[in-house]
């Protein structure tokens, strides 16, 4: 069977064999209808230039130079996002994204701020994870005002002007921990919640819609005071003995923010049994054998291709339309892990 030629290509899209030469060469000179119609063809007739077709519309829809801020890339969690966030710039097909990545350790409000700042004067449009803080509000609306647009990663972010924002509805994670707890407890008694810092947006809506749940259905459940952990493993350890030494009775903890990899070395030294309720967040080394090994109750996690992908495709939106039209956000929907599909 001999292989699909230009001619092929140019019956099966209905142009002209100059108009498939002209989308290989230069797609640019095509309109968009036409070449993408083009490429579908291309695509189902299995022909040899596809990749070509691929690279010659990526090339002409333009390049997108964008920022993205995260944080300690010693931390499983945001190491394996810059990895999707790299390998989604790399696949982006409307346009080059040319992506400047950067892990910050000092995640002081001094430090996100000068950054954000930094990063703007080399990108089109800017992602970040930070904690709320008035110096970091006032960077966004520096960004803003210069024309470039500034979303929220993982945490939403709150500033004078648009500020967008991609990840997960946290009120939403919120009550479905809450759920989990109602359903799996043998018995309503306290739960205990860790946070990592209440200036984190997410980590509070995520308590926000834990509370809400339980006022709702008024289940007999307890709900102690949140413990901050101030995103350390250290500190999670330590505030989860102090949790059982305080309150020997609990049936459950919250893990809604930092420091879970501290929480799970305390839930494995303290072994309070199958009865035990346990929701953290996130699926990464460390929970995944916690689910396993029956230490981690549930998990409530990103999904990160799509968390990349997103992020990609809305700050290349935003760079676009511009800061002027509004905020761009986008809500996905959070993925559910225990121990029998990890």
């Amino acid at each position: 069977m001999t292989r699909p030629t230009i001619k092929d290509l140019a019956e099966e899209a209905g142009v002209s064999v100059s108009t498939v030469n002209r989308v290989l060469a230069d797609a640019s000179s095509v309109r968009k209808p036409t070449r993408e119609r083009v490429r579908h063809a291309a695509e189902r007739i299995g022909f040899y230039g596809l990749g070509t077709i691929d690279y010659s519309i990526r090339e002409s829809a333009g390049t997108h130079r964008i920022g993205i801020l995260l944080q300690q890339g010693h931390r499983s969690f945001y190491r394996d996002l810059g990895q999707v966030l790299t390998r989604a710039a790399e696949d982006f097909q409307d346009g080059r994204v040319e992506l400047v990545l950067e892990f910050l350790d000092d995640l002081s409000p001094n430090n996100v701020a000068d950054r954000l700042l930094g990063i703007a004067e080399e990108c089109e449009a800017v992602a970040l994870v930070a904690a709320e803080h008035p110096l970091v509000s006032e960077a966004i609306d520096t960004v803003l005002r210069a024309g470039k647009p500034v979303s929220g990663l993982v945490a939403p972010l709150s500033a004078r002007g648009n500020v967008g924002y991609v990840g997960l509805d946290h009120w939403k994670v919120g009550r479905t921990a809450a759920w989990a707890f109602d359903r799996m407890c043998r018995r309503p008694g306290e739960i205990g919640i860790l946070v990592g810092n209440h200036r984190y947006r997410n980590q509070d809506l995520n308590e926000s819609g834990f509370r809400s749940y339980f006022r709702e259905h008024n289940s007999g459940f307890t709900l102690l005071e949140p413990r901050s952990t101030y995103e350390s493993a250290a500190v999670a350890r330590e505030m989860t003995e102090e949790l059982f030494r305080d309150h020997p009775d609990m049936c459950g903890l919250f893990i809604s923010g930092g420091g879970i990899t501290g929480a799970i070395a305390a839930l494995r030294d303290h072994a309070p049994g199958r009865d035990f309720v346990s929701v953290g967040y996130e699926l990464i080394d460390v929970t995944r054998t916690a689910l396993i090994d029956g230490i981690l109750t549930m998990a409530i996690c990103h999904p990160m291709e799509a968390l990349a992908c997103e992020t990609i495709a809305s700050l290349v939106r935003a760079k676009q339309t511009g800061p002027d039209k509004g905020a761009l956000s986008a809500n996905l929907n959070f993925e559910i892990h225990t121990s029998e599909n990890v």
